[in-house]
């Protein structure tokens, strides 16, 4: 049901060479490119009308127009079922509290007297936030998404799902629900490449409905033809990131719970076929225990043909065995999860030396579910290595540092020729004039 990887033998190789040993998914963004090209070629031309022919032949269902209605919304959050409610609402309070600490501050740093440097956050002005269907629902990517952007200040917030056939064409109900509870009214029943286009390009009005005006910053996780099209249209949008398919790693030594480890490599094989579960172990015994709850533990699941077992049976999964924790840790520092499970004694300080990780989750009672829903973390993280160079989304990403640079004339003067210098050393002579110009053209010594 999964493979194994015994990297127990000589010493571990460094960079590339270990990273080339370990499981991952086949994810070419590349290739999707020119699938998505012309999409987003024809919605930056035919605007509205393209989305609404793209969501016919990719979701398979024509929809009158993009923009959900508001009675919609709030027929969605009415008719939710209480316990959902009561669940999101809870997920929504945990992520406030952790994703308002977050907020940066106006800071000014007196450089000299008479010059300082301040540096300003300040919010984007427009976001458009994904939401995937197909498979699954995710109102908790409503949540991950929307809570931070609102906490950063972000003043327009837009929401895009695919539209479902059995639900005439409106994204799933429990979306929408999600988008109320939060007080987003601007949602669009559009997904993949043609979404990311029309944030990118905007829409025009449509009769009575209104236009998607051009955003930002585009966020959310999505299929490679999403993250293709982020690729395509970075420079016109910023991004937060190109999700690959979801993974999870496990650090775990003989003091884990192989009933633990498994339910939580199957949680994450229920995501997609190409969702990748890896376990690295010293253990032996661990590794054996763990195939013995897979079959287990699979066998009483949901999802099992056409999720888990091609996950947990693909190249992308695999119980990865080493001679001791500090080679685990070299291992789960050069794969880079998107999350990280330390179950090993002493978790806390194991986990404190992890370098390269999206979000980890400490001991055995604080599973990647958790972080999904209720943790009060955000879900939104770093796939395919990223973990190594990239942060998951937070507050950080709805924001820009602006340094504001405000000096006197004597401050100028003090350092006016150590710019005229540089510049001059730099052969960009006119620079060192826009010194002088201020001084009648002759430098200020300083003492």
């Amino acid at each position: 049901m999964i493979s194994r990887i015994d990297l127990r033998g000589e010493a571990l190789p460094e960079g590339s060479a270990l990273r080339d040993l370990l499981p991952r998914a086949e994810f070419d963004v590349e290739a999707a490119l020119e699938k998505v090209r012309p999409i987003c070629e024809d919605v930056r031309h035919r605007g509205a009308a393209a989305v609404i022919d793209y969501g016919e032949r990719f979701d398979g269902v024509r929809v009158p127009g993009l923009r959900v209605p508001a009675g919609e919304l709030t027929r969605a959050l009415d008719e939710l079922d209480p316990a959902v409610r009561a669940a999101l609402e809870e997920s929504v309070r945990r992520a406030r509290l952790v994703h308002r600490e977050q907020r940066r501050t106006t800071h000014t740093t007196q450089v000299v007297p008479g010059g300082t440097v301040t540096e300003k956050w300040i919010p984007v002005e427009r976001v458009g936030l994904y939401v995937p269907g197909g498979r699954s629902v995710y109102p908790s990517s409503v949540v991950m998404n929307v809570v931070p952007a609102q906490e950063a200040g972000v003043e327009g917030v837009a929401v895009a799902s695919p539209p479902q056939r059995e639900f005439g064409g409106l994204p799933h109900p429990t979306i929408l629900a999600a988008c109320a509870l939060l007080g987003v009214d601007e949602v669009y029943a559009a997904g993949g490449a043609q979404a990311v286009a029309m944030f990118a390009y905007g829409t025009e009005a449509r009769g009575d409905e209104p236009g998607c005006a051009p955003v930002n910053l585009v966020t959310g996780p999505g299929n490679i033809y999403v993250a293709a099209a982020k690729r395509l249209l970075k420079g016109r949008i910023g991004i937060d990131a190109e999700a690959g398919p979801t993974e999870i790693a496990i650090l775990a030594d003989s003091t884990a719970d192989p009933v633990h480890v498994a339910a939580d490599l199957i949680s994450q094989a229920e995501h997609d076929p190409m969702a990748a579960s890896v376990l690295v172990t010293d253990s032996e015994e661990l590794a054996e225990a763990t195939e013995t709850e897979l079959k287990t533990q699979v066998a009483a699941s949901k999802h099992v043909d056409d999720r888990i077992v091609p996950a947990l049976a693909g190249r992308q999964s695999a119980i990865v065995l080493v001679r001791d924790l500090a080679d685990g840790l070299k291992v789960v520092d050069a794969y880079g999860a998107e999350h990280l499970e330390v179950q090993t004694a002493d978790a806390a300080a194991v986990a404190d030396r992890v370098r390269n990780a999206g979000a980890i989750f400490v001991g055995p009672w604080a599973p990647v579910s958790l972080g999904d829903y209720c943790a009060g973390s955000n879900h939104v993280l770093p796939t395919g290595g990223c973990a190594c160079h990239s942060s998951g989304l937070s507050v950080q990403s709805f924001l820009r540092g602006v340094h504001i640079v405000d000096y006197t004339r004597d401050a100028l003067a003090d350092v006016a020729h150590h710019v005229v210098t540089l510049a001059e050393a730099e052969d960009l002579p006119a620079h060192g004039a826009a010194i002088k110009a201020r001084f009648g053209w002759k430098v200020p010594q300083t003492k």
